[in-house]
């Protein structure tokens, strides 16, 4: 084993193929680690969406068989590990199906290293015995992306608070800054009208659908509204559909993923993200507070401990579009309110957002674990 207070060894596991903010903070956090020193590898599923990403951005990685949580899977993870083992310090699970297997695995193997699992969304845990045999016994310690999720888990599960540490993802504030909007509207061919814009996976919980209806409703009062949805996934067919429905095509933009998203913020004058479900700390808001956005989202999960209510944005209830349309509608009648809203957010992002918290975080954790305390 590396010294504890040297090089660590780490192994992510992700048996998620999708791609969204969860698989981004595996990869940024992965990715600031090697850069330290560390030695990282990922193992994921054939097809995940994280394999291709983390092989372009220089790391490590495994196909490990764990699309389900089932016999042959496990066997073939425990056969992984035991060959493996020896090559890590650490082992840092993430989602539901590679934390079973990893830790059944583990259970079953005389010699393997500590099991720390990131949470990263404000989904329920269940409160069977195997669930808190999973996150008690077996795992050796719980991050979480917001505080808000650490006291959901203690409120609803009873697990100890000292067994969680709280940790937000953490934004490159290089990349995520405030640009020209002029010039950034002229780039990407985006008319210099008021532009409402989101950026998220096209999940039904982001609440894309309640944008719609929130737009469709203002579209008189504002007539020179736009909407840029920026993103992909497996809703744009039916958000798409619903545009025509309502009649918006003209006034509606959807871009599909982006590389730059930095630039598309850009061209932004408010950020709306909607969402009512299963949220940690949203990487989309940081990053468009990082950019100069004031910000409307909504109470759920973690995410008033990134946007300040009535400072860097506003706090709407959620799956409500009048409460939504209203706060735009606000928004869009006092330029001095974005103003301020938008100088706020930076200075926030900028004393909050940074990697290197996290990574410094992260990073203590792991020794911890490592350490057995």
């Amino acid at each position: 084993m590396s010294e504890i207070e040297g090089k660590l060894r780490i192994l992510h596991t992700e048996s998620s193929h999708g791609w969204g903010g969860q698989e981004i903070r595996i990869l940024t956090e992965a990715h600031g680690m090697q850069d330290r020193g560390h030695e990282v590898m990922i193992a994921t599923t054939g097809n995940a969406e994280l394999l291709p990403a983390a092989e372009r951005a220089g790391l490590r990685t495994a196909v490990l068989p764990m699309r389900r949580k089932g016999i042959r899977e496990l066997l073939g993870v425990r056969a992984w590990l035991a060959a493996n083992h020896g090559s890590f310090d650490v082992i840092n699970t993430h989602s539901s199906t590679d934390s079973w297997l990893v830790a059944l695995s583990r259970a079953t193997l005389s010699r393997c290293p500590p099991i720390l699992r990131t949470r990263h969304v404000s989904t329920v845990v269940n409160t069977g015995f195997t669930t808190r045999w999973l996150y008690r016994s077996a795992t050796a310690h719980i991050v979480v992306t917001g505080e808000a999720l650490r006291r959901q888990i203690h409120e609803q599960n009873g697990f100890p608070l000292e067994h969680m540490t709280s940790i937000r993802t953490g934004i490159d504030l290089e990349r995520f800054r405030p640009l020209d909007k002029g010039w950034m509207r002229q780039l990407l061919g985006v008319p210099d009208k008021t532009v409402i814009g989101i950026l998220a996976t096209l999940r039904d919980w982001k609440g894309h659908d309640y944008l719609l209806d929130a737009l469709n409703s203002l579209r008189q009062r504002f007539p020179g509204l736009r909407l840029l949805v920026v993103g992909d996934g497996p809703r744009r067919a039916h958000l798409e559909r619903r545009t025509v429905e309502l009649g918006l095509q003209d006034i509606v933009q959807f871009t599909g993923n982006q590389d730059n998203v930095e630039q598309w913020l850009a061209t932004f004058d408010v950020f709306a993200l909607p969402s009512y479900g299963e949220e940690g700390v949203p990487q989309a808001i940081m990053q468009a507070m990082a950019c100069g956005l004031p910000v409307i989202s909504t109470l759920v999960g973690a995410i008033p401990e990134a946007v300040v209510a009535d400072r860097t944005g506003l706090l709407i209830p959620p799956r409500d579009s009048a409460a939504l349309a209203a706060a735009i509608s606000r928004l869009l009648e006092d330029p001095g309110l974005r103003k301020r809203f938008s100088e706020a957010a930076v200075d926030y992002a900028r004393a909050n957002f940074g990697i290197g918290q996290m990574l410094d975080r992260m990073e203590a954790v792991f020794r911890q674990v490592i350490a057995g305390r």
